[in-house]
């Protein structure tokens, strides 16, 4: 007999499948604060949806996928994930460790070697050097998929992330390229001591290259974008589907412009394949796609009859991994501000208490989102898998629309636990 997850897996199979055709179900909480933004000409555009119990209960599409052309957006609108990609390389790495491939105490130096003669940066001496010391230890595992190893991405200030620009880290052609100009840069503190955001994950695939032999492109889909059916997700946006991906903006003086032209991941135009695939931020998906994936997670590893990662390493993953020493220090990246009840599991933010962390998702939720825009979340407690896309930087000047969509699922759905 057909267990009772299977069952809500493959349901959930078919409603995501289901024909375009078919009249969209509609949450009028979600639309009351997400829709305005569309309206108001803030966001570009739009596609929602949201899942409860494995099953489509909110489906929509809003605004222009094209602002010159008046290209609507459509449910099958392709966008770019950005840091979203980040999630789906962590459970390409629990797939690894399903298979004994590596424990979370392990030094990183155990696959990365070039890495054992790192330094850790110790701020800048009188005459006008940096100060290097070997660290105290070797960075984890653990740390590694928590972003408490010590990289950094080479996008702030100082001498760290200018080595990171200078050395063009993040634009290494291929991943031993990578690991050797990261083999030049000190670490910006000492592992486990603080949470950056970072080119951790971008590690992660370098990683999962060295224990598997194999890109992580060509992993991911052998391993989990084919079994989820996740079609139109990947690396490259090949010609026949270019119509539907969407363009890229910015919001600049109150008004929304094209993304203007430049270099590096954030003007990637997706038409080749990379020769380092960006497990952290190289990813392109649609509404669709990404809601399977969360569904699997809501699953503990599974959808329909394809099981991707364990139950346990499903719940390693989305459960905390964060000392309260770090979580206390208050470290924040966008709309993401660690703290008591709000803290971070493998590539990813965790719920452990609603109300320490004032927020409206549910005990046990795991969340992410992406630079330009796109937000997920899977909420054990009610059952509900929710997903936003959108295609625009600096949204820091909006309200928080993940916020907003949180506290309108929490009104559809109220929980005696979470923030109301």
């Amino acid at each position: 007999m057909i267990s009772r997850r299977l069952a809500l897996a493959a349901m959930t199979a078919a409603a995501l499948c289901a024909s375009p055709a078919v009249a969209e179900p509609r949450l009028p909480a979600v639309d009351a604060v997400l829709q305005p933004l569309v309206d108001q000409g803030l966001w570009s555009g739009s596609v929602i949806l949201v899942l409860k119990d494995g099953k489509v209960v909110h489906s929509s599409a809003a605004g222009k996928r094209d602002q010159a052309t008046g290209d609507p957006m459509r449910p099958d609108t392709i966008f770019r994930a950005f840091s979203m990609s980040k999630p789906i390389t962590a459970v390409a790495m629990m797939i690894l460790y399903d298979q004994g491939k590596w424990r979370p105490e392990d030094p990183i130096t155990r696959f990365l070697p070039e890495l054992a003669g790192v330094k850790v940066f110790k701020g800048m001496g009188p005459d006008g050097k940096p100060i290097l010391e070997a660290p105290a230890r070797m960075p984890t595992m653990r740390e590694l998929m928590t972003h408490t190893a010590g990289f950094s991405y080479g996008m702030g200030r100082g001498y760290v992330d200018d080595q990171y620009k200078a050395l063009k880290v993040m634009d290494a052609p291929d991943g031993e390229t990578f690991i050797a100009r990261l083999a030049q840069v000190p670490l910006a503190y000492e592992p486990g001591t603080q949470w950056m955001y970072s080119a951790s994950v971008d590690v992660q695939g370098a990683i999962l290259q060295r224990i598997t032999g194999q890109r992580l492109d060509d992993f991911m889909q052998a391993k989990i974008l084919g079994p989820l059916k996740m079609r139109d997700t990947g690396f490259v946006v090949p010609p026949e589907k270019r119509s539907r991906f969407a363009n890229l903006y910015l919001l600049s003086g109150g008004k929304l412009g094209p993304m203007p032209p430049g270099s590096g991941l954030f003007y990637n135009t997706y038409e080749q394949r990379p020769g380092f695939p960006s497990g952290g931020g190289g990813m392109v998906t649609t509404a669709g796609d990404y809601a399977r994936f969360g569904q699997m997670l809501l699953n503990g590893g599974t959808l329909g009859r394809a099981r991707i990662i364990s139950p346990a390493a499903a719940k390693l993953m989305t459960s905390n991994q964060l000392p309260a020493a770090v979580v206390d220090k208050d470290f924040t990246n966008g709309w993401q501000r660690l703290r008591a009840g709000y803290q971070h599991g493998y590539d990813g933010v965790v719920v452990t208490d609603p109300v320490k962390g004032a927020t409206a998702m549910g005990k046990d939720s795991y969340m992410w989102d992406g630079a330009a825009g796109t937000w997920f979340w899977v909420d054990p407690e009610r059952k509900v898998v929710f997903v936003g896309m959108i295609n625009q930087f600096n949204l820091q000047k909006l309200p928080n629309h993940e916020e907003l969509s949180q506290q309108a699922i929490a009104k559809v759905w109220p929980s005696s636990q979470a923030r109301q």
